[in-house]
């Protein structure tokens, strides 16, 4: 148990960049070096978890702990891979979102949070090829289904789980996976505010969405920004940054807006909402991954919520730009956008980057939003 945690906990720390780098250290620990799974059951563990609503490498990297020793390795391996970057970036989220930070923060959150819808666009746009290329025979829905997720997230935020639901649904009618007097709606209701508003707002994070990564920008702007006012639309672009910076989870950047809506408090009950899902989903259904795998239900959802994830993400984009205001964020934006999707520069380096310019910017004594 004791190797399981401080592997687990060492992925938790390096794990900069997101899912591609998380099941990269995780094929490499789990497959090629300790040989406790092989290539072929690592493969089938993450399209199962890529038919899970919620954060697939997480899912992944308790699952991989699950396998190696049960439901006690599954807690200890998760929090291994989770606690790391929750505590670093409750740490930051209190800096940056402190009552008054030092310019150079305030600078440097600034010139981070430029960069992020390029960077969403980035994370868009590398999932289209593989998703159109499975689109085979279905692709006219497929446009409609991206269409609509990205329509959503740019404009209903915060309903954008009923879109990817009902995308999901269509698609199982069409393919007659189910049929249709079997389909029952869920309309959320919206909390009205305070610890039921939180809670709600990284239920929706964790356990209802799909595609993962930025998806869960639109999930949260809205909510966190106009509806509840935990945060400014510049601070929320922090928040965005952190959680791209930070190593681990993405989902990480709810617990900076837990922060921001109740302190350290509201951070670890945002996570632990946000986190319990997935954890839920091995510990009661490990056993049943390969039947997900295999489900014809599954996959005919996942047709339809899947290029309506991507759509979301890539429309995040436009509500995260609009949130800037001044000129030289829009410059950064621009050099970010040129960074990640003609050079093919890292995420968490273009983001560095970006930030280290705000706060030379904001030394330079340069309007800060």
């Amino acid at each position: 148990m004791s190797t399981l945690l401080r592997e687990w906990g060492r992925i938790g720390c390096i794990g900069f960049g997101g899912p591609p780098t998380h099941i990269a250290l995780l094929r490499d620990l789990c497959v090629r070096r300790r040989g406790w799974m092989d290539e072929g059951d690592f493969e089938h563990a993450i399209a199962a978890c890529n038919l899970l609503p919620g954060p697939a490498s997480t899912q992944l990297a308790i699952y991989c702990a699950w396998r190696l020793r049960g439901r006690i390795g599954a807690l200890v391996g998760g929090l291994g891979f989770i606690v790391p970057g929750l505590v670093l970036i409750i740490a930051l989220a209190a800096l940056f979102l402190a009552t008054a930070p030092p310019r150079w923060v305030l600078g440097a959150g600034a010139g981070a949070g430029a960069a992020v819808a390029a960077a969403a666009v980035s994370a868009g746009w590398s999932l289209v090829p593989a998703s159109w290329e499975q689109a085979t025979g279905r692709r006219a829905r497929w446009l409609l289904y991206l269409l609509a997720g990205a329509a959503a997230a740019a404009t209903v935020g915060p309903w954008l789980v009923l879109v990817l639901l009902a995308c999901g649904l269509v698609e199982l009618i069409l393919q007659r996976a189910i049929r249709l007097p079997r389909l029952i709606a869920a309309v959320p209701i919206a909390a009205i505010g305070g610890l039921p508003a939180l809670t709600w707002v990284a239920f929706k994070v964790g356990a209802l969405s799909y595609g993962g990564g930025f998806v869960i920008v639109p999930l949260m702007q809205n909510d966190a920004v106009s509806r509840h006012h935990w945060m400014t639309a510049g601070q929320f672009l922090n928040a965005v940054a952190l959680g791209q910076v930070t190593p681990g989870p993405v989902v990480h950047t709810v617990a900076a807006v837990g922060y921001a809506a109740a302190g350290v408090g509201g951070a670890l009950l945002a996570a632990l909402v946000a986190f319990s899902p997935s954890f839920a989903f091995v510990l009661l259904g490990g056993r049943r991954f390969d039947a997900i795998r295999n489900d014809a239900r599954a996959r005919s959802f996942l047709a339809g919520a899947g290029p309506a994830a991507i759509g979301a993400i890539l429309g995040s984009a436009i509500p995260l730009a609009r949130a800037l205001h001044e000129p030289w964020q829009f410059g950064v934006l621009g050099a970010a956008a040129i960074a990640l999707l003609l050079l093919r520069r890292g995420v968490v380096v273009t983001l560095l980057l970006a930030g280290a310019t705000g706060a030379i910017v904001a030394l330079l004594g340069v309007g800060l939003p």
